[in-house]
């Protein structure tokens, strides 16, 4: 039975989502008070003991359960570890499976896709997919979100991934460049925690590393050790080049950038602290150096000394087992807990997060300013029933941020109706969607699998998913025919696209081997898988969307996101270029092919009578994108909407262009840029 709760108490943020996003913003804003006197917003390591600053009041709501987001020690390393055991005995080990499946707050999961029979749509799963094709990546709806299952990758964009209209006539530009997010993307870099080599990256790109990255930039912690397997295919393919569209690409293998720990780099410098400085137009981020800590690598947040360093263990995806890699959960930590005057951890009483606590719309107050008034709440009991209390929270004077993800984020704003009086009528409108583009653009890159066997021993199934990508096809004249693309080498063997080493065993058990011979021939296969990734850019289409249905509804009677997807020649194309460019790398390296695609796979299509298959991701992004113009965009380049003063909407689905870098480091960039717009709205509500 469904109950109503009266309005919490005011606050001057409300914030929904707990993944990088959302966290990254109470990290930030937690960072700072607001000093009455000299009417502006200042860093806590700038406040005086003789005087009183006004503390930010902020709610977090989190979809997902309480066991999630409670991050003192104790808990966080039970719900953890429940987590891990759940891993270890679901079959499938997909991206989802270490997680609670929450009937009131229900993930997208790649074991629900189906092929797609029009004009029927596909409801197996909590996506509507009307297609034509399976949208094919998936999320997941707990504390710290989606990076708790995410492969740890962090390259940036490259200069040219913001200009692709201006470059090569293709999809719309950003309203920002990269050297505008270049700073941003080092506050992105210290905060995750990145290992990298910055002097052995190679782009095809005219900037030198450089001017790309910066005079004598490192990053935090020192390179991932590339694989055995890595260095075998570097040494195949090295001098050599793959000749596409009749030019020649030569092939740059570059160790991947990725947020989990190594070691401190000791060029890196000191710890440091992202910190606003005011002036007269608003504040501006800065990252600054503290002198007197040294940089480590933050471990687990249940244990600091726990996920100092990557243990290789082999299952970032779906989790890491010691949180080595990084998560959002130690983010919002940060928020959740401050260092007091004695150097202890402290937690901070002015953020709450509640959680099972579903945000499902927005409702306007048109007589001010088309200010959003009320958030609107469904919070569940428990997680085996139903029922929910119906809570309305006043925001008449908040900054309400939606950081949920890029299905979730345009679900609520596309649930939010509203009337206005316009030319003597009564008009309907949807929140934030003057532009018609809330929805719309969705995207992710579409990742085409290749795989064989190395002449020799390899030794896969070692180590982080990928420790070197071939850049060689991430820029380049090219764009204006076909997409960009990234290669990752992977070091999981088959067990994408074959489910090896179970399929393997299976098979050689059928034919009848045992003991010795059954022990030789999985030795003599495994320890020679090789599988290459090709992820494929895709351009914004605005027929690519999240629309909503009253027809198909959750168990709390909130819309499901409803999802038509398909892909364009440009894309098609690419898939074709990109196979033809495996075929030379194969033949180079002396790999018998076994990459095989079938009319029964779940995203397939036949171009230029050969068929092509492919797979989600997880880099779901569109559906609110970023611009210059609120004809055609969702947000300005700060994530604030166009249509209403006190919304910002940020994350993934701010994303104008998707590039061919994974996206959490871009977003993260993007989303600490906007909190230099809500420090100066907070200035101008609490001065």
């Amino acid at each position: 039975m469904n109950q109503t709760e009266k309005p919490q108490q005011k606050k001057d943020v409300i914030i929904v989502g707990t993944g990088v996003a959302g966290s990254l913003i109470a990290k930030l804003l937690t960072d700072h008070v607001f000093d009455a006197d000299a009417k502006k917003m200042i860093h806590r390591s700038e406040t005086d003991d003789s005087k009183t600053y006004k503390e930010l009041s902020i709610l977090m709501y989190e979809a997902g359960l309480e066991a999630g987001i409670e991050l003192d020690s104790a808990t966080s390393m039970v719900t953890y570890n429940d987590y891990i055991r759940k891993f270890y005995i679901e079959e499938a080990k997909v991206p989802n499976s270490p997680y609670p499946n929450l009937k009131q707050a229900p993930s997208p999961n790649v074991l629900d896709i189906e092929p797609i029979v029009p004009p029927f749509p596909d409801k197996k799963g909590y996506l509507v997919q009307f297609g034509p094709m399976p949208f094919a990546s998936d999320a997941i709806r707990v504390g710290g979100g989606t990076t708790l299952h995410w492969l740890g990758t962090t390259p940036r964009m490259l200069p040219n991934d913001f200009r692709l209209k201006e470059q090569y006539g293709r999809a719309m530009d950003w309203p920002i460049d990269y050297e505008t997010l270049k700073p941003y993307y080092e506050m992105a870099e210290f905060e995750i925690g990145v290992s990298g080599n910055v002097a052995a990256q190679e782009y095809p790109i005219k900037e030198s590393m450089e001017e790309y990255y910066g005079k004598n930039y490192v990053f935090p912690m020192e390179e991932i050790p590339q694989s055995y397997m890595d260095h075998q295919i570097i040494n195949g393919l090295a001098g050599t080049s793959v000749q596409l569209n009749f030019e020649e690409y030569p092939i740059m293998l570059v160790p991947s950038p990725q947020g989990r720990n190594s070691t401190p780099n000791i060029a890196y410098g000191t710890s440091k602290i992202v910190k606003a400085e005011a002036s007269e137009s608003g504040y501006t981020l800065t990252l600054k150096n503290i002198e007197s800590e040294e940089y480590k690598a933050l471990g687990a947040v249940w244990n600091p000394y726990m996920g100092e360093r990557c243990e290789g263990n082999a299952s970032c995806v779906p989790i890491c087992p010691v949180q080595a890699k990084y998560n959002a959960l130690k983010t919002l930590k940060k928020a959740l807990y401050k260092v007091n005057k004695n150097q202890n951890l402290q937690r901070n009483h002015n953020i709450q997060v509640q959680a099972q606590s579903v945000v499902y719309k927005l409702s306007v107050d048109v007589a001010d300013q088309e200010k959003i008034s009320k958030v609107h709440i469904r919070r569940y009991i428990s997680r085996e029933k139903t029922e929910f209390v119906e809570e309305v929270i006043d925001t008449n004077e908040t900054i309400v941020i939606l950081a949920a993800n890029a299905f979730e984020n345009p679900k609520i704003l596309l649930n939010s109706k509203y009337t206005v009086f316009e030319n003597g009528q009564n008009v309907e409108k949807t929140v934030a969607n003057r532009s018609d583009q809330v929805g719309r653009n969705l995207m992710d890159h579409m990742v085409m699998l290749t795989w064989g066997l190395f002449p020799d021993p390899v030794y896969s199934y070692r180590g982080p998913g990928s420790t070197t990508n071939i850049s060689s096809f991430r820029d380049g004249n090219f764009r204006s025919e076909f997409s960009a693309w990234i290669s990752p080498l992977d070091n999981w063997g088959w067990s994408w696209p074959a489910s090896s080493p179970g399929s393997d065993l299976s098979e050689f058990l059928n034919d009848g081997l045992f003991g010795e011979e059954l022990k030789d021939a999985l030795t003599h296969r495994l320890s020679r898988q090789v599988l290459f990734h090709f992820e494929i850019e895709q351009l914004p289409n605005p027929d690519n969307r999240v629309t909503i249905n009253d027809q198909y509804l959750d168990v709390l009677g909130i819309p499901r996101p409803v999802i038509n997807y398909g892909l364009t020649e440009y894309e098609m194309r690419a898939m074709e270029q990109a196979k033809l460019a495996s075929d030379q790398m194969f033949a180079r390296l002396g790999i018998e092919d076994f990459t095989k695609y079938n009319a029964t796979d779940n995203n397939t299509f036949v171009y230029n009578n050969v068929r092509y298959s492919y797979n989600g991701a997880g880099h779901i992004v569109g559906t609110h994108r970023m611009g210059d113009n609120p004809d055609d965009s969702v947000t300005n380049s700060y994530c604030k909407s166009w249509d209403h003063p006190n919304l910002y909407i940020v994350g993934a689905g701010n994303m104008t262009t998707l590039g061919t870098s994974n996206p959490t480091l871009t977003l993260s960039a993007f989303t600490i840029r906007s909190v230099e717009s809500i420090l100066k709205d907070l200035e101008n509500i609490l001065k």
